[in-house]
């Protein structure tokens, strides 16, 4: 939970402004995740960097029509300049993207010239302009994208210098601007003396403030007690006071309004919202229309119609399983990420929409949004009859007929298969963290920060503002090793699908895991391992292979991974490599290196795919990918797919290759006898069975590297058998449960969490 505060001033105090400023001189570029005060992204992007572009890098991106960056500043402003380059492999930025200024923020003028072409990866080219006196706000805005990306890096605004007189009002230290907001506390019909500072920011003309007046509904609260006319001069400052009496509880509002004569401001209005005791007025009415036009297996949002009398904002719970009942205390401002009993903050704005992160397939999430009024510990919510509602999400998005041409009983499977996934649109390396980390992986916590899971360990990555790889020490992992792709050696290699594409990569801790991991094999290390990092290890295997091995929840997604890249992108040639290992065939490599004289085992992929399968999350991040590279990994939509390829030469297997494991076999003469639940479970679990005659049926438990870890002999009945099992001091992971009868062997996975 975030707590924010508000300045104590005789009773309570606060001051908020509309839009927060820049003071000139200011630049950034864009090193950091997060952009200076004053400075407003409007994207769809999320993480609107270019982190290995820049000059140098990173570099700010726009790469979608409508993409903004806004600056506002409260002084006169000088030079502005910048750095552009177009970034996009093989082809030329084309579209409307202009350099634009602004007297209010609502009406634009272009500085300059307006781009509509600019070279593909050229060097960045720097620009310079003057800005008008009167502008208090700037915008890089990419109006219409036709084709590829810009990058943008070291903005900077010089301050200039206003020779005319120069309105701008301040309290305690901290600017209101003209339209903005001033807000406080003080008991009923208890006097508050509030200061306002009035600066002239000119140089040489003198400010004179003829007069202030006051309206709006508490108009009678207020009163003006300073004395007009009185003049400001040149860089200096006078007080202008008024005393707010609340004549009632709650929030009492008004408008003052400042006669002068600066040509840009004038009048100068402050909305005065200030609050009788130490609450607002508390809402009338909650949002109504609950609806969810987008539903997706990866992404839902959510509308809903405002509350009449309109509020301030509203503040938006999530729970899955049950519909929220956890309640807001009032005076208490939370943000998106925090945690209210077991509810979690989505949003808390004046938004009518909202789009939760961290969305799973065919799971349904409950949502109750609350009325607010109030700023800071004003902050007054409405907790009775909030709106609420549910959506379940889409399961797979996997077209009907996607696969109505693949046969695994066809000898062309595999060039099938491979036809089918390839080609595919490209979406670049460089976008991994924009597109994924952004919109798939990061999940929201509390304090306004965010976190996202190293797949291969487990450990979670928390950070605040726009994910960074260096600054968060993650790494885009190739799950199937760059070193061991074919086409290496291409000097376009960076630029290819095979390197670049989304269902291979995946996030992980760079120092910790992927160094660590290196170009070694996927596998199961037994004994003592020479080197573990939370979930994962390193050490050798069965063979006495130097292997690393994911931790047990991502074992089948990492095969899934691997084994997608093999299909994909099987038969591109070699372009120059001339390690025979490879030949083009994108096969499992069978002899890594000198260092490394042993290769990928496929029946360990395969083992994987089948003790750990798609889980809800996998289901959606194929969909993504799908939504971004138009193509999917086959074998999270159809993971026995696996078991006719041979993918040490990427042949074709007629028969099922995967039942010489000794995890997938069924010799029983009826299928489908056993059942268990849970599964998962935490040892505890039941196994009903259903049996033709009464029978000697023997249970044993295996676990990832074969060793015994429970074994039962038992008599069951003809009919339905409940057989309870009650495992103690085992440890948590994947399972294999065989379960032997007169007619033959089941073996069924089994996790223990």
């Amino acid at each position: 939970m975030k707590k924010i505060t508000t300045v104590l001033l005789f009773a309570f105090m606060a001051n908020v402004t509309i839009f927060a400023q820049a003071t000139l001189p200011d630049t950034c570029s864009f090193v950091g995740t997060t952009v200076p005060t004053g400075w407003v992204w409007t994207t769809t992007n999320l993480t609107p960097y270019y982190p290995a572009s820049g000059n140098p890098a990173p570099a700010a991106k726009f790469s979608l029509s409508g993409d903004m960056l806004t600056i506002s500043f409260t002084t006169t402003p000088g030079l502005l300049s910048y750095d552009i380059a177009g970034n996009n492999v093989g082809s030329a930025w084309t579209g409307d993207f202009r350099v634009e200024e602004s007297v209010n923020g609502t009406t634009y003028t272009t500085v300059g010239t307006a781009y509509t072409s600019i070279t593909a990866t050229g060097p960045y080219v720097h620009h310079t302009a003057m800005l008008t006196g009167a502008s208090r706000f700037v915008r890089f805005h990419m109006i219409t994208h036709t084709a590829g990306n810009i990058g943008l890096d070291n903005v900077g605004i010089r301050a200039g210098v206003s020779t005319t007189q120069q309105m701008n009002v301040t309290q305690s230290g901290n600017t209101i601007l003209n339209g903005g907001s001033f807000v406080a506390g003080v008991a009923v019909l208890t006097p508050l003396p509030i200061t306002f500072t009035v600066q002239n920011l000119g140089t040489v003309g003198t400010l004179n403030v003829t007069g202030a007046t006051l309206s709006g509904p508490a108009m009678a609260d207020y009163a003006i007690t300073s004395s007009f006319p009185f003049a400001v001069a040149p860089v200096g400052n006078a007080p202008l006071a008024i005393t707010f009496t609340p004549s009632a509880a709650g929030t009492r509002s008004a408008i003052l309004t400042i006669a002068n004569d600066d040509p840009t401001a004038n009048p100068y209005i402050i909305n005065l919202n200030c609050m009788g005791g130490t609450s607002a007025t508390e809402p009338t009415a909650q949002p109504t229309a609950l609806t969810f036009p987008v539903n997706k297996s990866y992404r839902i949002i959510g509308n809903f119609t405002a509350a009449a009398g309109t509020p301030d904002g509203y503040l938006i719970l999530r729970k899955t399983g049950s519909a929220p009942t956890d309640l807001p205390v009032d005076g208490t401002v939370y943000t998106r990420g925090d945690m209210i009993g077991t509810s979690k903050v989505v949003a808390s704005n004046a938004a009518t929409g909202f789009m939760p992160n961290d969305i799973k397939s065919s799971t349904q999430y409950f949502f109750a949004i609350y009325s607010y009024n109030g700023v800071g510990t004003f902050r007054n919510y409405l907790t009775t009859s909030p709106l609420t509602g549910s959506v379940t999400t889409s399961g797979t998005m996997m077209p009907a007929a996607f696969y109505s041409s693949i046969s695994t009983s066809t000898p062309t499977f595999v060039t099938d298969l491979h036809n089918l996934v390839n080609p595919h649109n490209i979406e670049l390396y460089s976008n991994y963290g924009p597109f994924m980390m952004n919109f798939l992986y990061q999940r929201d916590t509390t304090g306004g920060a965010h976190v996202a899971t190293c797949s291969y360990s487990g450990e979670n990555i928390t950070y605040i503002g726009t994910f960074d790889w260096t600054t968060n020490n993650m790494s885009r992992e190739h799950t199937y090793c760059q070193s061991w792709q074919p086409t290496v050696n291409d000097p376009n290699f960076t630029s290819r699908g095979e390197y670049n594409d989304y269902h291979m990569i995946t996030p992980v801790d760079q120092n910790n895991v992927n160094a660590i991991r290196s170009n070694y094999p996927l596998g199961i290390v037994v004994g003592t391992p020479t080197y573990s990092y939370m979930g994962c290890k390193k050490g050798l295997d069965a063979a006495g292979h130097m292997v690393f091995e994911p931790r047990d929840s991502d074992k089948g997604d990492a095969a899934r991974c691997m084994l997608y890249q093999c299909i994909c992108y099987t038969g591109t040639g070699t372009n120059g490599n001339t390690d025979a290992t490879y030949g083009g065939s994108w096969s499992l490599p069978n002899h890594i290196s000198a260092a490394i004289p042993f290769g990928q085992n496929q029946n360990v992929l395969k083992t994987w795919n089948i003790l750990d399968p798609p889980d809800k999350f996998e289901i959606s991040r194929n969909d993504f990918v799908d939504s971004l590279q138009n193509n999917r990994n086959p074998f999270i939509d159809h993971p026995e797919y696996v078991c006719h390829i041979n993918f040490d030469s990427m042949t074709y297997s007629a028969a099922d290759n995967c039942t010489g494991l000794g995890i997938y076999e069924n010799t029983s003469a009826s299928a489908d006898l056993i059942s268990i639940s849970p599964n998962p479970s935490n040892g505890n679990f039941m196994i009903n069975y259903t049996s033709a005659k009464a029978e000697k049926v023997s249970m044993k438990l295996v676990d990832m590297l074969g060793r015994i870890v429970y074994v039962n002999d038992t008599k069951v009945n003809s009919g339905v058998n409940q057989m309870e099992i009650l495992l103690q001091n085992v440890n948590k992971g994947m399972y294999s449960l065989e379960f032997i009868t007169e007619n033959g062997k089941q073996t069924q996975r089994v996790i223990i969490q």
